[in-house]
């Protein structure tokens, strides 16, 4: 009880990618351990080469940034500060990254103060009988979705441009979907091997996509609802070695938006065939990027993380895709930083952004439109990713 465990590394920690630091909070009822909360957040910096958490020139995932294993942050209550300090020590900007953190961490006590209230008014047995009910009702519902769906092999593919170190290369993600019954084997096998750049997979990341490729075949009421329960129809083969399934020291900074969003794309062109009723269209490519300058305002160093322009979603038959910022690796939920905030923060003047209409692809129903996006620099040289 008390404790909190920091942990960042996708290879001892099975984690996405450096940036990303995930808390997690053991909840004790009378004494026995029934709940984990966990919260995550991507850090405004990781250490590393380069400011942000971007490098796709490292040597190996150090170049990347400071690898936190699983570790005790709190031992029952107690702060160590020791150990954060340490942390703390190997970012750039430790104070707005030390709040961040004591912001997640304080969202885990919330989440323990709620999970003991709810078990102390409907009991420790009841909590738990609804929690299996409720996984076992999407394991059934996602079955039932799968069965009756005509058995068969169907097979996607995406890629990118290159992994950002050898350029002008493209890197495949294949991936092959098998229905058979009331399951579903997704088999990402035949994608191209582990790249030298950064824009490998971790497997955790892999599936993760994959997963959230497939819950856009299933009825739409079950949206609010997905749990393990889920996943359990699901397997995901993601063989090591490969750029879906990294293995230590590749890099892997760019995987949840490059290869992450061609295994989303694989496995959504796969299951467009096998369900073309359901079939999505493309979404608007990923423009990311991190700018570090020096604000003239200030004469402190800055990061610049919150825009990225984004096109929009893809159609579905009946539907036009939605207009806005955001990007298919996140399905949509990423919020990106108005203009008023970015230009308050960063020594950036917004020029343009604004929708391109007629972009995207015809069809009976238009995809989402795609970005215009322009700023002005009014700071010192930047150092671009």
């Amino acid at each position: 009880p008390g404790d909190v465990i920091l942990c960042n590394d996708p290879y001892k920690g099975y984690c996405n990618h450096l940036p990303d630091w995930g808390f997690f909070r053991p909840i004790f009822y009378k004494d026995e351990l029934l709940f984990i909360a966990l919260t995550r957040g991507h850090q405004l910096d990781t250490g590393g080469s380069f400011p942000g958490g971007y490098f796709p020139n490292g040597y190996d995932i150090h170049a990347e940034g400071i690898m936190i294993p699983p570790i005790k942050i709190y031992d029952r209550g107690v702060e160590r500060t020791d150990v954060l300090e340490l942390i703390w020590n190997n970012v750039r900007w430790p104070e707005g990254v030390k709040i961040d953190n004591y912001a997640l961490m304080a969202a885990l006590k919330v989440a323990e103060n709620r999970i003991v209230a709810m078990l102390d008014k409907y009991g420790r047995d009841n909590v738990l009988e609804c929690v299996e009910e409720m996984l076992d009702r999407m394991e059934n519902s996602v079955r039932g979705q799968l069965s009756g769906v005509q058995d068969g092999t169907f097979s996607g593919e995406s890629s990118t441009d290159d992994d950002g170190t050898v350029l002008d290369e493209n890197v495949t993600v294949r991936c092959d979907a098998t229905i058979k019954g009331d399951e579903l084997i997704l088999d990402f096998s035949r994608s191209d091997g582990l790249r030298k750049g950064f824009v490998n997979c971790t497997y955790s990341s892999t599936f993760s996509r994959a997963v959230a490729g497939s819950f856009l075949y299933f009825d739409p009421a079950f949206s609010e609802f997905h749990n393990e329960g889920s996943m359990r129809p699901i397997t995901v083969i993601a063989p090591e070695g490969t750029c879906v399934n990294a293995t230590y020291p590749a890099t892997v900074g760019g995987s949840p938006v490059n290869v992450g969003t061609q295994v989303l794309e694989a496995t959504v062109n796969a299951l467009s065939k096998a369900m073309p009723d359901k079939a999505v269209a493309g979404w608007g490519r990923r423009r990311g990027h991190y700018l570090a300058g020096v604000d003239p305002r200030t004469g402190e160093r800055y990061v610049q993380t919150t825009t990225d322009a984004d096109g929009g979603s893809g159609a579905v038959s009946g539907f036009d895709g939605f207009e806005g910022a955001m990007g298919m690796s996140g399905l949509g939920s990423i919020q990106r930083g108005s203009v008023e905030e970015i230009e308050i923060r960063f020594p950036w003047r917004t020029v343009k952004w604004h929708f391109l209409p007629d972009l995207s692809g015809a069809g009976e129903w238009r995809g989402g439109s795609g970005m215009a996006w322009e700023v002005l620099n009014l700071g010192t040289d930047v150092n671009a990713a």
